[in-house]
């Protein structure tokens, strides 16, 4: 129960978002061969049935990802995702993800790994809503919860080892995009 209520704790916080902040630390705007940074990744990895895909698409000028498909819970499975191992973690002092993203009206989810996620099914994640018009979001580090309680309650943002989009946990088509990420 205290999972679904930071959920939606996250998803409130995501809809009252604004723009990115100034000072922000883009991490991927989807230009120059975005594709050999992200990976897509499927509940298929564990025998789940969900199918989708990752386009690196540009429109009027903007480059992003487009995330697809059909997430289905059955057989254990319920994800799609595309996501991006980072190189360097989080600067110290950082309090959250801004995202450009634009989808169908579905719910998905921002995944976090760090340090400490050390199990595929490890993670923190947070929830958005992506409407049919490009909008900005910041989710706070607070925001995020963890998937077990045996990870830390709070995010080290020096231990952030990777940033994922994710359509997750319950039976339906994604249709998400993503401009830009960023920390601030």
């Amino acid at each position: 129960m205290d999972g679904i209520k930071t959920m939606l704790r996250g998803a409130a916080l995501a809809l009252l978002a604004g723009p990115a902040l100034a000072g922000a630390m883009m991490l991927e705007d989807f230009t120059g061969a975005p594709e050999t940074r992200w990976d897509y990744v499927s509940d298929q990895v564990m025998g789940g049935v969900s199918e989708g895909a990752a386009a690196f698409e540009a429109e009027d000028g903007t480059a992003f990802v487009r995330l697809t498909g059909g997430v289905s819970t059955a057989n254990n499975g319920g994800f799609i995702q595309v996501r991006q191992l980072l190189s360097e973690a989080f600067p110290a002092g950082s309090e959250g993800v801004a995202i450009r993203v634009r989808g169908n009206g579905e719910r998905y989810f921002v995944h976090l790994r760090t340090t400490a996620t050390t199990r595929p099914w490890y993670y923190y994640q947070a929830a958005f809503e992506a409407g049919p018009d490009w909008q900005n979001l910041r989710l706070p580090l607070a925001a995020f919860a963890p998937s077990n309680a045996v990870l830390p309650a709070t995010i080290d943002p020096a231990t952030v080892t990777s940033i994922g989009i994710v359509a997750f946990g319950r039976d339906h088509q994604a249709d998400v995009s993503v401009a830009s990420v960023e920390v601030y």
